[in-house]
């Protein structure tokens, strides 16, 4: 039923993506499906990394783990933004297509007034994506 799954990550807030992993996971194994773990990050230095390239590597070595820890294929992709903060959402967007993703499965926090005023990330996805999209909370 499904080929691609799509995995948005932000690593920086790694601990809250665990049940959406265990969906993917599954769902790959179901289907026999590849995931891709899509992270998009900044030029600048930061925990994930010093430069481009370190974030890259940290993005890898995470979806290594994901594929010991779930025995399907994962494949890492990283975008580098100029201002992640602004474009994440329009580049996960770009993501799905250039993927080939027919599925998006995402974690999300449970909404706040903010999202009454603002989508979330994983909202507008939901909202305006081609495919089908699963947000785990």
């Amino acid at each position: 039923m499904f080929s691609t799954i799509m995995v948005p990550v932000d690593l920086v807030h790694k601990d809250t993506l665990a049940k959406a992993l265990d969906v993917a996971g599954g769902m790959a194994r179901q289907h026999g499906a590849v995931i891709k773990v899509v992270s998009v990050g900044g030029e600048l230095p930061n925990e994930l990394g010093h430069n481009a390239g370190e974030f890259t590597q940290t993005v890898e070595e995470f979806a290594k783990g994901l594929r010991d820890k779930y025995g399907v294929q994962v494949e890492a992709d990283t975008v580098i933004s100029h201002d992640p903060e602004v474009e994440t959402t329009s580049a996960l967007m770009k993501e799905i297509e250039r993927t080939g993703a027919d599925l998006v499965i995402m974690a999300s926090h449970v909404p706040g007034i903010l999202e009454h005023i603002f989508s979330s990330h994983g909202g507008y996805i939901a909202q305006h994506a081609k495919v089908s999209v699963f947000v785990v909370r």
